[in-house]
């Protein structure tokens, strides 16, 4: 399949089925992003929307179903520098100690040649942190920020990279308006630059007037792919009640790489 500018989507995912443990998770999921598209996952809680976005990023074995990443077949698709992800609310207080830096800089490994750092991968170190606007807490130890600041780090992990596709897992949860302002920010750069864009999110806030379609899930299935006002109405959401943020249960430690 092609978009209409005759290239392939950056990410197609046809009928995929998935479960956790023993629980099917989804059902015949049908999820495309084009080129320079910003799509938007929504849904109830166990909806779905997490285990769409980890299986496209490799984490979550597909059980049925294709996915194909920038028109390769993913157990083809080698070239991951091209993707930049942001996992679900992660928290810096576990694994090793690590500075806003070194967070920062392994978003660079997939493009750095013998894991040595050069100039232009320290360069885009410091643009990812000036876009989040951290710039001068690039010596400052992770776990001493807040939650807020703690995401904006990630999000500069993900930009250092500097990928053609970006993949969040609701970004904005458990973060103030402040720093919700600051990554609507960044990614609208991001968009403004060609960047392809699929989050999950609980509420558009912020980002609202960049969303281009909306994808709504419902018990791992999709029931609406369209504009974003008719996605999040009443009806569309039932039982939306996603609290934040994530308990620790939830929670995943910052880790270095896209697939770890």
């Amino acid at each position: 399949m092609k978009d209409s500018a005759g290239q392939k989507p950056v990410i197609s995912l046809t009928g995929a089925t998935a479960s956790l443990g023993s629980r099917p998770v989804l059902r015949g999921v049908d999820l495309t992003v084009r080129r320079g598209e910003v799509v938007a996952l929504l849904g109830a809680n166990g909806s779905g929307k997490s285990t769409a976005v980890r299986a496209v990023v490799g984490q979550v074995p597909l059980s049925g179903g294709s996915l194909e990443l920038f028109g390769t077949p993913q157990r083809r698709f080698k070239d991951w520098s091209k993707i930049g992800y942001v996992p679900q609310r992660t928290t810096a207080a576990s694994g090793v100690p690590a500075t806003v830096r070194e967070v920062v800089s392994s978003g660079r490994l997939a493009r750095t040649k013998l894991g040595l750092p050069g100039k232009g991968d320290r360069a885009a170190v410091r643009r990812a942190l000036a876009l989040i606007g951290m710039e001068d807490r690039i010596k400052d130890s992770v776990g001493a920020l807040s939650g807020g600041q703690q995401q904006r780090v990630l999000i500069a992990r993900a930009l250092a990279a500097e990928p053609e596709l970006l993949i969040m897992d609701e970004p904005m949860a458990g973060v103030d308006l402040a720093n919700q302002e600051v990554l609507a920010g960044a990614l609208r750069e991001q968009v403004a630059a060609g960047v392809s864009v699929l989050l999950v999110l609980h509420e558009l806030g912020p980002l609202e007037p960049l969303i281009d379609r909306a994808v709504v899930l419902r018990d791992g299935c999709v029931v609406h792919d369209g504009p974003p006002p008719q996605a999040v109405g009443q009806h569309a959401l039932p039982g939306h009640d996603h609290v934040h943020p994530h308990t620790a249960h939830d929670a995943e430690p910052i880790r270095t790489g896209l697939l770890t």
